[in-house]
């Protein structure tokens, strides 16, 4: 009989899981790539390193004056602005000093809490958030768990790699955000 009930036990657990892993799934894939579509404007944007394409979305919201301070959050400690960003040679119009590297976070949540701090010293009212499709759900959470309530924050999703992003990636994400919805949001 115990083992019935053991075996029973792991499977509605198992079942528990993947009903949430799965619908986790589906807000990850849900959000837009609005990089793409829509024209936002804010104070600042922060970018999250990890993920091609992120950076130079960052620069281009820069160059195109829709943002007048660039805060690029989680860069190796030793690495330099050109190191990141070979292109900024070409940004003429960008002034090196709107664009701050914050090298102290290692997690989507430690990002959200060493730019809060950089976004009150430059006094941003509001800011543009930067990552991948698939990691926008996760660090948007965050950061409005992490940034003080009602504080603006506009999400701008990127594509890395494909559109329709392969399983595994999504899978890691899953995993990454049922641990974040438990310990963060």
């Amino acid at each position: 009989m115990k083992k019935y009930l053991i075996f029973f036990l792991v499977i509605v657990t198992a079942s528990l899981f993947l009903d949430r892993a799965f619908k986790e799934s589906q807000k990850i894939l849900a959000q837009d790539v609005n990089s793409w579509t829509e024209d936002q404007s804010a104070d600042c944007a922060v970018v999250l390193t990890g993920g091609p394409g992120r950076v130079r979305e960052g620069f281009d919201l820069l160059a195109q004056r829709r943002i007048k301070k660039l805060i690029i959050s989680g860069v190796y400690p030793a690495a330099s602005l050109r190191d990141i960003f070979p292109q900024l040679p070409f940004y003429g119009s960008i002034d090196e000093e709107d664009i701050i590297l914050e090298k102290r976070s290692g997690s989507t949540y430690g990002n959200a809490q060493q730019t809060l701090p950089l976004v009150e010293a430059l006094h941003c009212r509001d800011i543009i958030l930067i990552t991948s499709r698939i990691h926008m759900y996760r660090a948007n959470k965050i950061f409005v768990g992490v940034f003080p309530e009602g504080f603006r924050i506009i999400p701008r999703a990127t594509i890395s790699g494909s559109y329709r992003p392969k399983f595994f990636p999504v899978a890691a994400e899953v995993l990454k955000s049922l641990f974040y919805s438990i310990w963060a949001y």
